[in-house]
């Protein structure tokens, strides 16, 4: 094989493992997130908000708000969204998204700062609760039409004030609130409640096989095109 040959292989490999990435969807893009993004105490994230460089970051502390609302266990909530959702084929298409979010914060010792619970949405990852049933057991929530033999499920994902979190946005400053965690740099606001490792095994779930096939042509295909231009620099010496 010709270096030329070399490099192309190594391109392709790169390309597929690329696209391959992209068919994971979102949660492999919050997962990479996640795994590369800086942890800072509370205090560095506001003086960060302070300084205005905007920076991405993941600053960890216990949520705390003055406004929970309960749920159904009596839990003190800050965020809860609810989500309908229908079966197509072999993806899940939502039909109701209902979200109650109060003002809440990330504190750390005794220091705290805002979260901008608006704009979580693929960037919020907890243990998800929920129940499956058909769309003939709620007709008047389906789209007219629907088979009633069609799969429905209910998802409800929610944080309390009870929680530690891992929040991971960029720092910045709100008239009204103060520092403030929000998304930026091309990055979504994401928060967890669970342990990094195992909010990226959630993320991750059922796509082991994928993931390390995308590993696979990544590494391959950065050592193929390495291996490639050194051939064709050593030829050229020669």
């Amino acid at each position: 094989m010709t270096p030329l040959l070399l490099v192309i292989a190594g391109v392709v490999a790169l390309v597929a493992g690329w696209l391959l990435m992209r068919r994971l969807g979102p949660g492999a893009r919050i997962g990479r997130i996640l795994a590369a993004t800086p942890v800072v105490p509370v205090a560095r994230a506001v003086e960060m908000a302070a300084q205005g460089a905007p920076r991405y970051v993941a600053v960890g502390g216990r949520i705390c708000s003055g406004q929970e609302f309960e749920d159904d266990a009596g839990q003190p909530l800050v965020f809860r969204r609810t989500l309908l959702e229908l079966r197509r084929g072999s993806t899940w298409m939502a039909i109701e998204d209902r979200r109650e979010a109060v003002p809440f914060e990330v504190a750390g010792g005794l220091t705290s700062m805002a979260v901008d619970a608006e704009e979580l949405g693929v960037g919020l990852v907890v243990v998800t609760r929920g129940s499956e049933g058909t769309a003939g057991e709620i007709p008047d929530r389906v789209p007219p039409g629907t088979d009633p033999a069609t799969p429905v499920r209910v998802r409800v994902e929610q944080v309390s004030s009870i929680d530690h979190a891992l929040v991971l946005g960029v720092p910045s400053t709100d008239p009204e609130r103060g520092p403030i965690l929000r998304p930026g740099l091309g990055r979504p606001l994401v928060l967890t409640t669970l342990e990094p490792a195992e909010a990226m095994r959630l993320l991750a779930a059922g796509r082991r096989g994928a993931t390390l096939a995308i590993s696979g042509l990544l590494a391959g295909g950065l050592v193929a095109v390495g291996a490639g231009l050194l051939w064709a620099i050593v030829d050229a010496v020669a």
